[in-house]
């Protein structure tokens, strides 16, 4: 069994699988693991599935517990909205809400591992397929064979491409990235929150990371050209700060505090029918790239990552991933549309945005169990909890 990609929803795949029983092995591009990314907000319908992997206790002391989610106005800061988190949050879904820096999560997936599971240097070029086998090619690598091929290689993924005919579409928008001292934004200090202002045609969002010692902030600009996609291009904070002239003075601190950003690009894909055939399945990003609006990325590739090894536990098989797929598909489809239109609730006038976001309104994000679902679809018990 081969997982190409060693992101977030790869390395969560090699973690679900193993802890059902199965060994897959991880190729990943890179040779060297990198601290790459900035932050990741986790939601309930993530955490318990993390937790069940033996990560409860390593989150609880790496990432941070926010107390709410915030929407603010662009100009003045006023609050519009506020949706309780904190304990309200895991009283009502029973697990938490964090914010965590994403190299974070990584290197905490990765530890779960048998380190002969992960191997670097992999970059894939094409693959060969059959009923029940696929001959993987690597560059500058011997070929490998595999029952079962996971594609987990991003957005622009190897193994979509010979499933599906499409190609990722530019959302108009960039966003810069960056990480703070927290000491230099002290707004963060006292009450933990994930605040977003959000005005015409862009937002801003930040949150504590890293045990409070951080403060992650993307920043969305439009622009009608992508200028690239990676998550190391090297962005202008002068040009950031001109895109958010005016803005709160808040914004401000957080952009005069940096002493570098990120820029990327953002893309998605229509939701697509297909995300398999024969041995060939696809999770994450390869599977539903999807704009980062309802903060829902790696929580979906998580869910697949569960749903995965549960279909897979009882019996690896075709018939196994294409129930995989039949429980995915509608769901991730649903996140990846509601992802794409809060691009324009958040983008419109502010005066527009403010409506009531009661928790108890998200049970069917934060409350659903993906790994529980696809043990009644497969009629087995769940694996048992590593600790």
């Amino acid at each position: 069994m081969a997982i190409v990609g060693g992101g977030i929803g790869g390395l969560a795949a090699a973690a679900a699988l193993a802890r059902a029983g199965l060994r897959p092995r991880v190729y990943e591009q890179t040779s060297r693991l990198t601290e790459v990314g900035a932050g990741l907000q986790l939601a309930p319908n993530a955490t318990r599935l993390l937790d069940r992997l033996g990560l409860g206790r390593y989150l609880a002391e790496v990432a941070v517990q926010p107390s709410a989610v915030e929407l603010r106005r662009w100009d003045d800061g006023a609050l519009l909205d506020r949706t309780e988190l904190g304990a309200r949050c895991e009283q009502l879904y029973g697990a938490r809400y964090y914010t965590v820096h994403r190299a974070d999560l990584h290197d905490g997936l990765r530890r779960t591992l048998d380190p002969d599971l992960l191997r670097l240097g992999f970059r894939c070029t094409g693959l060969t397929a059959g009923q029940d086998r696929a001959v993987l090619r690597f560059e500058d690598r011997d070929d490998v064979t595999a029952d079962v091929v996971v594609g987990a290689d991003g957005i622009r993924s190897v193994i979509r491409a010979t499933l599906v005919a499409d190609r990722p579409r530019y959302s108009g928008q960039l966003v810069y990235r960056g990480l703070v001292p927290a000491r230099m934004v002290p707004f963060q200090r006292a009450d933990p929150r994930v605040l977003i202002w959000v005005g015409p045609g862009r937002h801003c969002v930040c949150y504590p990371v890293r045990r409070g010692e951080l403060v992650s902030f993307a920043a969305t600009v439009p622009s009608d050209d992508p200028l690239g996609e990676s998550w190391r291009a090297e962005g202008r904070i002068e040009n950031l700060a001109e895109a958010y002239r005016g803005w709160t003075d808040e914004v401000g601190q957080l952009f005069t505090a940096a002493d570098r950003v990120h820029r990327w690009a953002l893309h998605d894909r229509d939701a697509t029918d297909r995300w398999g055939a024969g041995p060939l399945t696809l999770l994450g990003d390869a599977a539903h790239p999807m704009l980062p609006f309802m903060a829902q990325g790696a929580n979906q590739a998580i869910e697949d990552a569960a749903t995965l090894a549960a279909c897979l536990r009882p019996e690896v098989s075709t018939q196994a991933l294409r129930r995989y797929e039949e429980l995915r598909r509608p769901r991730t489809a649903e996140v990846q549309a509601l992802s794409r239109a809060n691009a324009r609730v958040l983008h419109r006038p502010a005066a527009g945005v403010g409506n009531a976001q009661d928790i108890r309104n998200k049970r069917w994000l934060f409350g659903y169990d993906a790994e529980l679902a696809a043990a009644e679809r497969c009629t087995v018990p769940p694996a048992p909890r590593q600790d």
